[in-house]
């Protein structure tokens, strides 16, 4: 799939902001070692620690040395275990529609689930059944446990669908806890647009809310998104990447309506963020008991870092999951090709690897990845495609298998969601089938006991 240009620009945004801020870096001392003496010897200002424990921390160098020399000079220093620049990164690029293709479903008509009123057509969607959603919630008697962290741009909290899921989390681009939200980048005339549509969900003109004329689509004789003195999104403008954490939760929510959903904001609004606050938001995730972190981005490059924030989240017990990428690439990046990560490909909905999809190793399973039909902030719907959206398919499956299994060992977890349905030796062991997969789970039960 190609970039939109929307997308392109906010990746190019991103990437300039990180060439002005490359003077940031992730150190993690030796284990004795003092942060502080280490800072004064190579003239370091220390930003934050990132995780609770203080082994690992935010630094800043001179604007006057190079990244390499800092790097060189630090990690020559028999007390740092590692250092790395921090870096930029954004969600997967995406295809949304919120008023062509929708217009194409069939009527729109409000029906309960989870005791919301939802639009019919989120529950009736065909990604819903090819992964054998309903016929494994009614015949295991699941509907999800367990607490699922969403990191990315935040969730829309005064969704009447999500809300009574939604349990307090961490807003990292404003250092604030609580209900990490969607909305805190928007100008007042962008929320008010999207806050006074307040639809039902049978209201097919509310749902075209959105669309090239409203703001969508990046103004290109501008080709400005961000307000650079204060990083506020312009008032009236949308980026295509807003929502995409209320999305996400969507889908988690079609999948296990029961499980709670801890929002985890480390991106804005407009789909970029630092690797340091990735980590902070891992580390926040593992420690306040997340039994599953859904991640649906990839990294611009690798990170060793990346990789021990997810071995301590491992070894809390928190299931990772991360999307594959959209670059139609044999070539899956951090954190989805991680030893303790299940990388998630999309397939379509004629059950083939989708064009865009990354493949190849460190893909561990494929699901539903396009058209997908989800929540969208302000009461909306949205239909998107993107490994973004196939990823909470099967986190929202392990908060399943967490219910039956009450426990979520990682190789256990693996080992039930591998019984999948073989579509193509890209994607690993085969296309998620939630049905196979608590079967097997209660199969190996029975068995043990």
């Amino acid at each position: 799939m190609k970039f939109s240009t929307l997308s392109a620009v906010l990746i190019a945004l991103a990437l300039g902001s990180a060439a002005k801020a490359q003077t940031a870096f992730i150190l993690r001392p030796a284990a004795t070692a003092s942060v502080t003496t280490i800072a004064a010897r190579h003239n370091l200002a220390v930003v934050r620690p990132l995780d609770t424990a203080d082994s690992v921390y935010l630094v800043t160098g001179s604007a006057s040395v190079t990244v390499a020399q800092v790097e060189s000079d630090v990690s020559s220093d028999t007390d740092v275990t590692d250092i790395e620049p921090d870096q930029p990164t954004a969600v997967p690029e995406l295809t949304q529609s919120t008023g062509v293709i929708l217009d194409q479903l069939p009527p729109p008509t409000a029906t309960t689930y989870a005791g919301a009123s939802v639009l019919a057509s989120y529950l009736a969607q065909p990604a819903a059944q090819i992964v054998n959603l309903w016929t494994a919630q009614s015949a295991f008697h699941v509907t999800g446990a367990g607490t699922v962290a969403v990191i990315d741009t935040g969730v829309d909290p005064t969704s009447t669908v999500l809300a009574p899921s939604l349990v307090s989390g961490y807003d990292f681009i404003h250092n604030t806890p609580g209900m990490a939200s969607d909305w805190s980048e928007l100008g007042p005339n962008a929320q008010s647009a999207l806050q006074a549509s307040n639809p039902s969900p049978a209201s097919k003109s509310d749902i075209a809310l959105l669309n090239q004329s409203t703001g969508v689509i990046l103004d290109q004789s501008t080709g400005v998104i961000l307000d650079q003195s204060t990083g506020v999104i312009l008032d009236g403008q949308i980026p295509a990447e807003f929502g995409h954490g209320t999305m996400v939760a969507g889908v988690i929510h079609l999948v296990a309506p029961t499980a709670k959903i801890m929002p985890l904001k480390a991106f804005t609004a407009a789909g970029t963020a630092q690797l340091s606050d990735i980590l902070r938001a891992i580390y926040y995730a593992a420690d306040h008991g997340a039994q599953i972190i859904n991640m649906s981005f990839t990294l611009l490059q690798p990170s060793e870092e990346l990789n021990d924030a997810v071995q301590y989240a491992h070894n809390a017990g928190s299931i990772c999951i991360a999307a594959a990428g959209n670059s139609g690439a044999a070539q899956v990046p951090n954190p989805a090709n991680l030893d303790k990560v299940m990388g998630i490909a999309s397939t379509s909905l004629q059950d083939t690897v989708s064009k865009f999809t990354n493949y190849g190793d460190g893909v561990f399973l494929g699901a539903p990845g396009e058209n997908i039909i989800t929540t969208y902030p302000g009461n909306n719907y949205a239909q998107v495609s993107g490994t973004s959206f196939s990823t909470p398919f099967v986190a929202g499956a392990t908060a399943l298998l967490y219910q039956l299994l009450a426990q979520t060992d990682f190789g256990n977890m693996k080992d039930n969601l591998s019984h999948a349905v073989s579509v193509s030796d890209l994607i690993g062991n085969g296309r998620l089938d939630i049905n196979r997969a608590l079967q097997a789970a209660a199969d190996a039960s029975s068995s043990d006991n």
